[in-house]
């Protein structure tokens, strides 16, 4: 007998242990002393939890990745997907349908409020004199502060009004406001017979019971690793592959990986991108990720949604990338193609996925917020019901028939990309994740100053909602931020 199996094996019988021959077998044909040692402590770890004294071949088998463990769930469904709903209206019309059906669901969302039986439309308030206060809810058009109040511009669909605020606080609750957001307030007759708002009522969300998984398995939440860039992080990536195909207990139960946006770099998104590639064409980028992923166990679920550097079309809502590109990563029984935004459900743990390009909207237009903490622009559209309030600003929204940003299903995990920091966050029970990136700094983030924290698999326990990364990364300072 070996002697590192001589090790091993009064390991476990010291342990109260018995080890069945077929068991054996497998250990004899490990030559890796180290890998032993870990497989036989883990294995006792677990079965002494279990208060099951024997180790079987069945153990072994599910341990290593030979037989996967039949406890284990892994049912991914689509809930949600712009993919196949997209149906743009053309010029004004589309635009009208588009902020009509943003009003109407948001309505919707708000009427569950007590305050609503108290609803009028603006074209009444303003006809009327006023003997109690009344709520209205609309689109906002405008916002201003001067001196000491601040105005708000209310649209809904039978007119306009201007409404005053003195109240300081509320005054700064305006300020986080943003242009073609949807708001409820409570107006009444100010002294010059103008309209004061006297409170502000965001759609949000309200308290619920989250969604767990019944089986402890465990999702893996990836974003932007725009594959063909020079500053790609090829090695760091092929390395979390390996992890996902080792006999580590936790890589043994990952059965979902989430990549969020910016899978690959993606072709003239900026002026001479070329001389920072790898890949020249989208097709070879695509083939690359496909040849990467290609080595992760098919028995793992990976769901890919485009981002503002993936191919296909680049305003909001998306459709998944188009299968022109590569059929191969559509026709992968483990891979799921989906649109941006989508809304996916993990063993029942519904993950509304979201790539986050309207982050860079909400960031220059609101005081205290910044890219280096996503997870509060996270809360601001969570609050909104909203994934991207702003039109006609840096992000492109196309006059979809119907608004498909609007959040409707309320989400159990939260998941955001595209400012290549990682962090993680809480709001009303909802886990927020922004999941960095896979690509090391560019020249355009040092000359802005930007350092994103790269190379981080961020791991959750679907059963337990216990979170913890791996980080890939030589720069041992690179941590998640919470």
């Amino acid at each position: 007998m070996k002697k590192e199996l001589s090790f091993v094996l009064n390991y476990a019988l010291n342990k109260g242990f018995q080890i069945h021959p077929d068991a054996f077998k497998i250990l004899d044909d490990i030559t890796d002393v180290k890998k032993l040692e870990k497989i036989i402590k883990e294995i006792v770890k677990e079965k002494t939890r279990q208060k099951q004294y024997q180790i079987n071949q069945n153990d072994l088998e599910t341990y290593l990745g030979i037989k996967d463990d039949p406890n284990l769930q892994s049912d991914l469904k689509v809930l949600s997907d712009p993919t196949e709903k997209i149906t743009s209206g053309e010029g004004v019309k589309g635009y009208n349908a588009l902020f009509s059906s943003r009003f109407n669901k948001l309505k919707r969302i708000i009427s569950e409020r007590p305050e609503s039986k108290m609803l009028k439309s603006i074209s009444v308030v303003k006809s009327t004199k006023l003997e109690n206060d009344v709520y209205v809810c609309g689109l906002v058009t405008a916002r201003s502060a001067e001196r000491n109040i601040t105005k708000l511009v209310l649209e809904d669909p039978s007119g306009s009004f201007e409404g005053i605020i003195f109240d300081d606080e509320l005054q700064k609750t305006a300020g986080t406001l943003l242009i073609d957001q949807f708001v409820m307030v409570r107006v009444a007759t100010a002294k010059n017979s103008g309209l004061m708002i006297k409170d502000l009522i965001m759609p949000d969300l309200p308290d619920q019971k989250i969604n767990k998984s019944e089986s402890e398995v465990y999702a893996v939440f990836l974003s932007d690793l725009h594959i063909g860039s020079k500053y790609f992080m090829e090695e760091e990536l092929v390395e979390f592959v390996k992890w996902i195909s080792s006999p580590d207990p936790v890589a043994r139960k990952v059965r979902f990986v989430l990549i969020g946006g910016d899978m690959v770099d993606g072709v003239g998104i900026y002026p001479n991108q070329n001389k920072e590639l790898v890949c020249q064409t989208i097709e070879d980028q695509l083939q690359k990720a496909e040849d990467l992923l290609d080595k992760i166990p098919t028995n793992v679920k990976i769901i890919i949604m485009p981002g503002n550097h993936d191919p296909g079309r680049r305003a909001l809502p998306q459709p998944a990338i188009p299968q022109k590109y590569n059929s191969g990563l559509w026709e992968r029984e483990n891979i799921e193609m989906v649109g941006n935004p989508a809304l996916v459900s993990l063993n029942g743990v519904k993950v509304l996925m979201f790539h986050g390009q309207s982050i860079d909207d909400i960031v220059k237009t609101t005081p205290g917020l910044s890219y280096d903490r996503p997870t509060d622009v996270m809360k601001n559209l969570l609050r909104a019901r909203h994934l991207s309030p702003v039109y006609g600003s840096s992000t492109p929204i196309a006059p979809e028939v119907e608004d498909l940003l609007v959040i409707e299903d309320i989400p159990d995990i939260f998941h955001v990309g595209h400012v290549h920091k990682a962090q993680l966050d809480m709001y009303k029970g909802i886990l927020l994740v922004n999941s960095g990136s896979w690509q090391k700094q560019t020249p355009f983030q040092a000359s802005v100053g930007m350092v994103p924290n790269p190379g981080l698999a961020i791991i959750v326990n679907l059963k337990t909602f216990q979170v913890f990364h791996e980080n890939y990364s030589s720069n041992s300072d690179n941590v998640l931020q919470s």
